[in-house]
């Protein structure tokens, strides 16, 4: 086996990608000798303890960073500030601070004018989820075969972006490095665009009168089960990370809006080419995900 990558590991958040990580770090042994876990409620500090995936608790996020040589924030994006806040006069010289979460440049804005010197910050997020939440929802293989994008600050410590990378490649992921702009755009049309899709969806579903609300719910196919799945999120997540690249999920929401009302158009019109060459193109995606092992 080999040696762990940091000595002490700092959890800021136990969910899904936080309680992920904890755990093949409880199996490995290579990421972390120590693991310490803070959550914002001591209820889900007591399930993380019953769970075993941490070997110290702390409510008080500034105790949790003390002695750590790595923290990693896994908390809602719009927790960011408060928490670089509270944490920055707590980081030891040298602790590598990186994050999970899944817009970059707020990120970044949030939580570099705290940043004490001596500590560089490596931004990252593992594209790998569920629509579960809670560190009852982790589980070792979540990140295998699944890429990581880092977004390093100009600036930042070679080394330090060596070392994140090599921490996600232990948990099995691949890596990539992006300009934090550019990250955003991918990640509003390949995440952030269908997710306030499936929530608009699923409201408008329930928006329908009683019998018709109760029909789509027992009738519902594949497609509308699949929005389901997605609009099952964790609502405050979500929230943060639309309200954070508001610019970027807007613009890509505005193409999508004209290609919805020129599909709508073609429909109207009986085109019926148009209409079976975006079929055939989405298809040629679905194919394009497969091959690359990422469906």
């Amino acid at each position: 086996m080999a040696e762990p990558l940091f000595r002490r590991l700092a959890l800021l958040g136990v969910g899904l990608i936080g309680s992920s990580v904890a755990r093949i770090a409880r199996a490995q042994g290579d990421l972390a000798a120590e693991v310490v876990a803070n959550a914002h409620t001591e209820a889900t500090l007591a399930r993380v303890r019953e769970l075993g995936l941490a070997d110290r608790t702390e409510l008080d996020p500034a105790r949790a960073v003390e002695g750590a040589d790595c923290v990693m924030l896994a908390a809602p994006v719009g927790a960011y500030t408060a928490l670089a806040e509270a944490i920055a006069p707590h980081l030891a010289p040298g602790c590598i601070l990186t994050d999970v979460g899944s817009t970059k440049q707020s990120v970044i804005r949030d939580v570099t004018p705290f940043l004490p010197e001596g500590v560089p910050f490596v931004p990252a997020h593992p594209l790998a989820g569920t629509e579960f939440s809670g560190p009852d929802s982790g589980f070792v293989e979540l990140f295998r075969g699944r890429w990581c994008l880092l977004t390093p600050p100009a600036g930042t410590d070679p080394a330090a972006v060596e070392k994140i990378s090599e921490f996600w490649r232990r948990c099995g992921s691949m890596i990539s490095v992006l300009d934090p702009h550019h990250h955003d755009m991918v990640l509003a049309i390949v995440s952030h665009l269908p997710h306030l899709i499936a929530f608009t969806i699923c409201g408008t579903a329930d928006d329908l009168q009683d019998e018709s609300r109760q029909q789509v719910l027992d009738f519902a196919a594949s497609g509308f089960r699949d929005f389901t799945r997605i609009a099952a999120s964790d609502p405050v997540m979500w929230r943060d990370i639309f309200l954070n690249n508001r610019e970027a999920l807007l613009e890509m929401l505005a193409r999508f809006t004209e290609d919805v009302q020129t599909m709508a158009g073609a429909v109207r019109r009986g085109d019926s080419a148009y209409i079976e060459d975006r079929i055939l193109r989405g298809r040629k995606i679905r194919r394009s995900l497969i091959e690359r092992k990422q469906a």
